[in-house]
């Protein structure tokens, strides 16, 4: 029976058509939904791309002011990213019904044949899995150049005012943190060489920062500027929220290998040092300042929700350095956070970022 249940992992699952049945594993069908997932990124991004261009155009012609545009852009930004994380769910669902099928007995066994229920029952041999198993056949390796990971970080964060040192910053360093989380995809660039990779996609980050000496941000018309709370502050943090697309030329140095019976090369990653050099750009998708303190007793949290002045295009220059799937990480705004300050401050944090195959 065990050898049973292992042969349903690898097994032919047959569709019926109108005129023929396809036959696909259950690898394949898996593979299918991942495919599609990236292919929901890629045609949100491109729409994003057409939206924006056009709104361009319609500034160059004058038909719209420039701050409107903006606004419209990260309207669309939201939208685009609020499109991509329900259409993604629906697939998700997809892949955890078709391994729940598995776990739920929708495989029935019937001597040298397996019956899969979906939609009609329709009979497949496998007498070739058990036949290569019991002459210990090799299983064929499928070269992939291009594979995807979910990327967690997290770490320090900080800003970096022109003409002073960031030892003196007006914000808590132990305080102060960034999260990022997204989707990425790696290519290898070379047919026959494992070094250069391309890797690309999008994150979700959230810079905060807390301030020293019982002090919050005020807008002040275009100016935003750090004053001091005429309460006794219990906390006091800003949160940018960010919607980016990095890309970065990745130095993989993990060596090639050779298939079991010594006639195939593939390629892993992420299994020895790797550097990445590269830059992101994206949109500010909210800002948040969330204060705490006393009052007559009372224990209040006040949020406060706005553009704060804040730049509403971000791009930067981000690096990672690292073992296997860890990486010391470095990112750092080349936009100010506010966009009409008298003097520039651009954000900077350096943490730990891991890439999950």
């Amino acid at each position: 029976m065990q050898k049973i249940i292992f042969y349903t992992v690898i097994m032919l699952v047959s569709f019926v058509g109108q005129t023929f049945a396809q036959e696909k594993t259950f690898e394949e069908q898996a593979r299918e939904i991942g495919n599609q997932i990236e292919m929901i990124t890629k045609e949100e991004k491109k729409a994003l791309k057409v939206e924006i261009e056009a709104l361009d155009k319609q500034i160059i012609k004058g038909e719209i002011t420039k701050e409107k545009a903006e606004e419209l852009k990260l309207k669309i930004a939201q939208e685009r990213a609020s499109n991509i994380e329900t259409k993604v769910a629906i697939e998700e669902e997809k892949l955890n019904q078709l391994v729940q099928d598995k776990v739920d007995g929708k495989v029935d066994f019937a001597s040298d044949t397996l019956t899969y229920k979906f939609g009609n029952r329709l009979m497949i041999s496998f007498e070739k899995y058990k036949k290569d198993t019991i002459n210990n056949k090799p299983k064929e390796y499928k070269e992939r150049r291009t594979t995807s990971q979910f990327v967690f970080a997290l770490g320090l964060n900080n800003l970096i005012t022109k003409g002073e040192n960031i030892e003196k910053s007006d914000f808590r360093v132990a305080g102060s943190h960034f999260y990022e989380w997204g989707i990425t995809y790696n290519s290898r660039i070379l047919k026959s060489n494992n070094l250069l990779h391309a890797k690309y996609g999008f994150s979700v980050m959230y810079n905060n920062l807390r301030p020293t000496d019982n002090r919050l941000f005020v807008k002040n018309g275009n100016q935003t500027e750090l004053q001091t709370a005429a309460v006794d502050l219990k906390e006091s943090r800003f949160r940018n929220v960010q919607l980016v697309f990095p890309a970065h030329l990745e130095f993989d140095f993990t060596p090639k290998k050779l298939s079991n019976d010594g006639t195939k090369t593939y390629y892993r990653t992420h299994e020895l040092f790797r550097l990445g050099l590269g830059g992101y750009g994206g949109f500010n998708l909210k800002s948040k300042q969330i204060t705490r303190y006393e009052l007559d007793g009372d224990k209040v949290k006040d949020k406060q929700k706005g553009d704060f002045n804040t730049s509403n295009f971000v791009y930067g220059l981000s690096g990672y350095i690292g073992y296997g799937q860890t990486s010391l990480y470095v990112k750092y705004d080349m936009n100010p956070l506010f966009k009409d300050n008298a003097v520039d401050q651009n954000n900077i944090s350096l943490g730990l970022r891991f890439d999950f195959n």
